[in-house]
């Protein structure tokens, strides 16, 4: 049959046959026009079909969507970028695509983390980045340092012990952030800080909720793990990024209205670039989240006899709030107290030094003990008394009546009450009825019971018989289930991923769409069909027994 190619300003015929593969057209295209293709590592060129405005894939034949004579095909050459970098994340086990530019590779490794934690919402403190081979990448280098080329797969992983803390936040499940909180002081203030973070970032409300109730500011910093409390030089200048920058990125609005709620002086919270909340959102383009901000931020604070601008109130409090902790800060120094510091013993965790404890061990592995389980256990029933050991009368005396308090009731006998026999007897007929009943109603009325007709008798040796209704059931729960293990999805499923696939014909009727939904369906049986037979035939002794 002929058929138009409409490619770029050309309008061709093609002499095709009807059962010609989508594939088969598009390399006569390719010779037909001379079209160069290319692919490297930084991305490829391909060929792609249109028909009533839906891509045609490669395995489709002409009839299967209903191309016939003298249709009208669109060609176009697509170009496909290649990710510059994968990052394979331990916690959620999946696989990060960074599609940037090639000059990403020259850029510091602290940039690529920026970009990391802008996409799954950790604080830069929380994870790190390793080599393929496991190597620790350090801010200060370059990617190319660690011989970084296009399409390296990077692991990003976790402190040790923090997989599943970590996992809970990123789904805002309260208690199982609750129950891997670490038992060291200074680093569970730290996990609080992280997981208020994490729950601005994703827009969780009772997360947040908990968070704040446990004393957590959301304009303070999240900074740095304890054991890297030491390292200033070396910190991420996103270090100093607090809870309220988190969801002035991610657009989390009504996270912003809860935390100007808590305290205003969230509007002033600058970053490490000094940005406020207000110029954080207007970067990311959310507009509703400006409106809010710019609300707040040209409102006034009423007093008895006195109205002032907010910028104005704001600075008086933070003035209030440094004279504060600096009277505090003297008090303690004259009281003889520890400000800051930390104590002899604590651990410390230097780049390149110390043996790294940023591995994405799970709570267990870590050597955390977990309270639930211990509390869970039951004693034992019993304890054995052993020849060895010397026995106590007073301690068998004791078991002896815990095991007169632990015997159970002994069982009624039905035989002696006929009353109580004939009214079990009752209730398993109703039971008996119920099921029957329930069987007849979900039968499938789809499939009625009509018995197949009998099987020729040439050429073989067994007599001719027919299917009975039980044995038409078993053939096509067999065939229902051998469909599901070959295609991965029940019947039901096919024919809804066909119509989902037919409806992208935008310039087809919808009874032309529901048609291309049918042939693609009977394919996909027959494809099956093909492949059972083919597996038939490779096994003949298996098909004759």
């Amino acid at each position: 049959m002929k058929i138009f190619i409409a490619f770029e300003e050309s309008f061709e015929p093609f002499e095709v046959s009807a059962d010609e593969t989508v594939e088969a057209v598009k390399q006569m295209i390719k010779d037909y026009f001379y079209i160069p293709l290319s692919e490297d590592e930084q991305g490829r060129q391909y060929l792609e079909l249109m028909y009533a405005g839906a891509a045609l894939k490669n395995s489709w034949s002409l009839a299967d969507v209903g191309i016939s004579f003298f249709s009208t095909l669109k060609c176009f050459v697509k170009e496909e970028d290649k990710p510059t970098l994968y990052v394979f994340n331990a916690v959620t086990q999946e696989k990060m695509l960074i599609m940037d530019s090639i000059s990403l590779l020259n850029k510091k490794v602290s940039e690529l983390r920026t970009l990391l934690s802008l996409r799954c919402g950790f604080p830069v403190s929380v994870f790190c980045l390793r080599t393929p081979r496991g190597l620790e990448m350090f801010d200060c280098n370059t990617l190319r340092d660690y011989h970084t080329d296009i399409g390296t797969t990077l692991h990003l992983d976790v402190w040790d012990g923090w997989k599943e803390f970590l996992m809970g936040c990123l789904l805002g499940q309260n208690l199982k952030v609750q129950r891997y909180l670490s038992n060291e002081k200074p680093v569970l203030k730290y996990q609080k800080r992280v997981a208020l973070y994490i729950a601005a970032f994703y827009g969780y409300i009772e997360l947040t909720e908990w968070a704040l109730k446990q004393g957590v500011r959301p304009n303070e910093a999240v900074g740095v793990h304890p054991y890297r409390a030491w390292c200033h030089e070396a910190l991420h200048a996103d270090v100093s990024k607090c809870p309220i920058h988190a969801a002035a990125e991610a657009g989390q609005l009504l996270i912003l209205k809860a935390f100007v709620n808590y305290s205003v002086l969230c509007l002033e919270c600058k970053n490490a670039m000094g940005q406020i909340p207000l110029t954080i959102a207007s970067k990311h383009k959310h507009k509703d989240c400006v409106l809010y901000l710019l609300s707040k931020m040209w409102s006034t604070v009423s007093f008895l006899k006195i109205s002032v601008p907010m910028r104005i109130y704001i600075k008086i409090k933070q003035w209030v709030l440094r004279a504060q902790s600096h009277n505090l800060y003297k008090k303690n120094q004259l009281c003889g107290a520890r400000v800051f510091g930390a104590k002899i013993g604590d651990p410390v965790m230097v780049d390149g030094f110390t043996k790294p404890k940023m591995t994405s061990k799970s709570w267990h592995k870590s050597g955390n003990k977990d309270s639930q389980n211990t509390m869970c256990k039951l004693p034992p029933l019993r304890k054995q008394i052993t020849s060895r050991r010397r026995i106590n009368p007073l301690a068998i005396s004791q078991q002896n009546t815990r095991e007169q308090t632990l015997k159970c009731p002994q069982l009624v006998d039905t035989n002696t009450f006929p009353e109580l026999q004939r009214h079990q007897q009752q209730n398993r007929k109703n039971m008996i009825a119920t099921v029957r009943k329930k069987e007849k109603l979900t039968k499938n009325t789809y499939l009625p019971p009509i018995s197949l007709l009998p099987v020729s008798s040439v050429g073989y040796s067994h007599t001719s018989f027919h299917y009975t209704t039980s044995s038409t059931d078993f053939i096509l729960r067999s065939f229902f289930k051998s469909f599901s293990e070959h295609s991965g999805r029940t019947l039901r499923e096919n024919a809804i991923y066909c119509l989902a696939v037919a409806s992208a014909f935008k310039e087809k009727r919808w009874l032309q769409q529901l048609e291309i939904a049918k042939v693609l369906a009977k394919k996909n049986i027959s494809n099956l069909t093909t492949q059972e037979e083919m597996t038939a035939c490779e096994n003949p002794l298996e098909t004759a027994l």
